[in-house]
């Protein structure tokens, strides 16, 4: 499966829950996330989605870790599976 089919799959799934999934873009700093998704009850994640198979740059991966260092939540979802474990996830960890 593409990734942007992966990423219109994710973002509608966030949208039923309530939450709201921004397409990111952060002019200057390359490597950013493609998403960010607020949930409800303040629930904030960077999200980087990669097809199945599909790497990070070495910048993703610095900007990945700088984000998570200041306390943010930040994942990579690879593939329709890793999607759907996301999505249950935090549909458990709700509100």
């Amino acid at each position: 499966m593409r990734e942007r089919d992966i990423e219109k799959w994710l973002r509608r799934q966030i949208e039923s829950m309530g939450g709201r999934a921004f397409k990111f873009t952060s002019p200057g700093n390359n490597g950013m996330p493609d998403r960010i998704a607020v949930l409800p009850g303040g629930r904030i994640y960077f999200i980087e989605l990669k097809a199945d198979g599909g790497r990070l740059s070495p910048l993703q991966v610095w900007q990945q870790r700088r984000l998570a260092e200041s306390g943010c939540n930040v994942r990579t979802i690879r593939g329709m599976d890793e999607a759907r474990s996301f999505i249950e996830e935090v549909a458990e960890n709700g509100i």
